[in-house]
């Protein structure tokens, strides 16, 4: 009679190994699932926006999908045409400016180590000034993260056609890559693989809505903000906020801190300290105000683990890394909640209100019970 344990034993090594196996073909398509992230968060823009045209008008799905996407590239063109040319025209001043400004920023640096000597290990770095140290830095991170997917032109063409046409497949027809990925799963399981796409459908479309809004809001608060306080190059300054709000915690420390450097150096503590507590009181409002507006309390991030995040996947993919990371932590987290704890734990958070979220199958539309948050 053959022992249990050993058959258990064999089992488990067996199973590693094929687990073994898998995480190293993934690690082997680790750029095209993160193009297939990026695509998935380009078509829940696209079928949230077909969605609401269809409710409004009773087009077809295909004509609604049309009329967004080509609405969308229309807003994207008319917005370029208003400001891009005061943008690039600011942008490429201000680039041009920079030099300078970091050679008196350097000089404030050292009069500031003379009368703090304390100061002076921690801000002395070798091969250059602390300031230079910092450029020199962040350069070298961007175009190590950047330079890869530049240099080779043709390939990246592909890739953004491929995010592109991934993009409106993906919301022409959301129900069939449902359907395929829930087949999938055992049918007893079927439930929770049906309550974990509703939820993580939900979870992007608020994510990508509440993206959208901050960037949107962060640039132009930002920009009436700087023009008040007479910054120089309020518009190019206004639209890096907005662009590096995709990033929690680094983008919102950066975007406050570079004008009020900017400032500082040239027209004063006083001109600076009012232009960083201007950045710290738009981000308040953005955050206080207009993201829980539309996030609706559905996604709720730990700072911690939303820090973590971005760092990792700045360390593993790079500059494009940090687009993906707070909405692939918020995803996880759902998998997490709806897999770990509330089936194989078996411990459904008590207390919180159901949702009834409607779910398209094929042939017939279920209800599937949701918590909250």
């Amino acid at each position: 009679m053959a022992d249990p344990g050993g058959r258990r034993l064999g089992a488990t090594i067996i199973a590693l190994f094929f687990v073994g196996l898998l995480l190293v073909f993934f690690a082997q398509i680790a750029t095209v699932l993160f193009l297939l992230f990026i695509a998935a968060l380009l078509g829940v823009y696209l079928s949230a926006t077909t969605d609401s045209i269809v409710r409004r008008t009773g087009l077809p799905r295909g004509g609604a999908l049309a009329v967004a996407a080509v609405g969308s590239l229309l807003l994207l063109t008319g917005i370029g045409f208003l400001i891009l040319p005061a943008v690039v025209q600011q942008t490429q001043d201000l680039i041009g400016a920079l030099p300078a400004q970091a050679q008196r920023l350097e000089a404030l640096l050292v009069r500031v180590v003379r009368q703090y000597p304390i100061l002076e290990r921690s801000l002395a770095v070798e091969g250059g000034g602390f300031v230079e140290s910092l450029v020199r830095d962040a350069t070298n991170f961007v175009r190590g993260s950047l330079v890869p997917y530049l240099r080779a032109g043709g390939a990246l063409a592909v890739e953004l056609f491929s995010v592109l046409a991934m993009a409106i497949y993906l919301s022409r027809e959301p129900a069939v890559y449902r359907e395929g990925l829930i087949s999938l799963v055992p049918p007893r399981y079927r439930h929770i693989a049906r309550a974990t796409l509703a939820d993580l459908s939900n979870t992007m479309r608020a994510w990508v809505w509440a993206q959208l809004l901050a960037m949107f809001v962060l640039a132009v608060l930002t920009v009436i903000g700087l023009a008040a306080l007479r910054v120089p190059y309020p518009l190019a300054f206004g639209v890096f906020t907005g662009v590096v709000a995709i990033v929690p915690f680094f983008g919102t420390v950066v975007s406050t801190l570079l004008p009020a450097l900017f400032v500082l150096i040239n027209t004063g503590w006083v001109h600076g300290l009012a232009v960083a507590l201007l950045g710290v009181a738009v981000h308040l409002v953005e955050a206080n105000v207009v993201a829980p507006l539309i996030f609706q309390e559905r996604i709720r991030l730990p700072p911690v683990l939303t820090i973590v995040s971005v760092l990792a996947m700045a360390t593993l993919i790079g500059v494009l890394g940090l687009i993906i990371a707070v909405p692939l932590l918020a995803a996880v987290m759902v998998v997490v909640r709806h897999v770990l704890i509330d089936e194989i734990y078996e411990e459904a958070s008590r207390g919180r209100v159901a949702s009834a979220v409607l779910v398209q199958t094929t042939g017939e539309r279920a209800t599937v019970a949701l918590p909250e948050g």
